[in-house]
């Protein structure tokens, strides 16, 4: 059975193509919501970049036919604008829910044998749609359940002969492979012997081979787990591309990344410079809101990195003469990038890590990917369960999503660091509160 869909604002800036997203039924977009999308347009923001888009996309489509008559979709679909008598000159100001509502009540009663459904990212006007007898749900083509979610590990048993020809020769070959390109393996002995060893099935997805490692390990940094050192092996690993480190609070992820990337940056010397970079929340806000130039509106924001880089100081001693976090940021070794920024840009030979990545949507992590250019390699840390975008969940994030389209992928790896390290406090308080 056919459907009539009424898509809010927020689902067309959260994914500009999402009128394609639902099959052969009929897209309908109120003018209250083009009206909603319209205050958007100007900013400098990837939110104004995706309201710009969806009215490139919908001028692009008026040469079809007439939006409000329908317009065909080459998904054999419809898209609709409607728009009631008196309502073009709608200022939304405010009212496109009610409005949502109106249109959707009115479509239901012209049409009673075609289901409505609103497609909102607003918990709020869900529950009011229900309310009205309506049905409303959330935007889900994108969306990852995270049970579902890859871990990039297992475990394997082998025999004692297998164990010792992976220790002597660092690799192992397999008949036929279990496991996807780049997944962890604890190796155990299928004996019951306590003997373990870890691996990593390489990126041809044919033979387990041994993890690389770091003597003194990565600026006095040492993995205290063995999904530290599946992260480490990962970001030391020049054929890995991408990095997906996920991870609750308190894991590890932001320490990790960014003593590898000083590691491979000033001692292997493998990229040409370091690149941090974390979602001013929502992603794209305008900075101005603070006082002073760029630097001093980032100086909060970056709090977090100067923690990390004083606790490298700490254990690793100082970076190219630099003995405080401050004075390191600002000597040009580390750049510190608003992603408010990135679009547009060519990121080569760096070696880049963008933290805090569940707060981004699914076009925003794309947006970010795409600016890796040749001899790059990015790390993206998050933490599903600690989102503060009031528009994602654990499994409609732009991090969750990369994880999943990326499995197995020859140039890419995940790890989910699952033990807390930072202080048994934060340990306890993470997995209690």
């Amino acid at each position: 059975m056919k459907k009539n869909y009424v898509l809010d604002a927020n689902i067309l800036l959260h994914d500009p193509n999402s009128i394609f997203q639902f099959a052969d039924n009929t897209v309908i977009i109120p003018i209250g919501v083009i009206s909603e999308i319209d205050r958007f347009k100007k900013e400098r923001t990837d939110r104004g970049y995706n309201a710009r888009a969806v009215v490139r996309l919908l001028d692009g489509l008026r040469g079809r036919a007439h939006l409000t008559q329908g317009i065909p979709l080459d998904n054999g679909g419809q898209l609709r604008v409607y728009c009631e008598p008196g309502r073009a000159l709608a200022n939304g100001n405010g009212h496109a829910d009610i409005e949502i509502l109106r249109v959707s009540l009115d479509i239901q009663k012209a049409d009673p044998q075609t289901p409505v459904i609103i497609v909102t990212k607003d918990i709020n006007l869900r529950i009011r749609g229900e309310a009205a007898g309506l049905r409303a749900e959330d935007y889900e083509s994108d969306h990852v359940m995270l049970a579902e979610l890859d871990t990039g590990q297992a475990e394997y048993l082998i025999n004692t002969e297998q164990l010792e020809e992976f220790r002597s020769t660092g690799q192992l070959e397999l008949s036929s492979p279990p496991f996807g390109r780049n997944e962890y393996i604890l190796l155990r002995l299928d004996n019951g012997g306590k003997s373990t060893a870890l691996a990593r099935m390489d990126p041809e997805g044919q033979k387990l081979i041994a993890l690389r490692h770091t003597d003194g390990g990565l600026w006095g940094i040492r993995p205290r787990n063995k999904e530290q050192y599946f992260a480490i092996d990962a970001m030391l690993d020049e054929r890995i591309n991408l990095v997906t480190l996920r991870g609750k609070a308190g894991t590890g992820k932001t320490l990790l990344a960014i003593a590898a990337a000083i590691h491979m940056v000033l001692r292997e010397k493998q990229y040409r410079g370091v690149l941090i970079a974390r979602p001013v929340f929502p992603l794209g806000r305008d900075l101005g809101y603070l006082p002073g130039d760029l630097g001093q509106k980032l100086d909060p924001w970056m709090k977090p990195v100067v923690d990390t880089l004083e606790l490298l100081l700490d254990t690793g001693g100082s970076i190219r003469g630099f003995a405080d976090g401050n004075n390191l940021l600002n000597s040009n070794l580390i750049e510190v990038q608003p992603l408010t920024y990135i679009r547009g840009r060519n990121i080569a030979n760096r070696f880049v890590v963008i933290d805090e990545t569940q707060n981004l949507t699914p076009l925003e992590v794309k947006t970010v990917i795409t600016r890796i250019g040749q001899g790059a390699k990015i790390i993206l840390t998050g933490d599903p369960y600690q989102i503060d975008n009031p528009y994602l969940d654990g499994s409609s994030n732009g991090f969750t999503y990369l994880i999943n389209r990326f499995r197995s992928q020859a140039i890419a790896a995940h790890v989910e660091l699952r033990k807390g390290e930072r202080s048994p406090l934060a340990e306890l308080s993470a997995n209690l509160l």
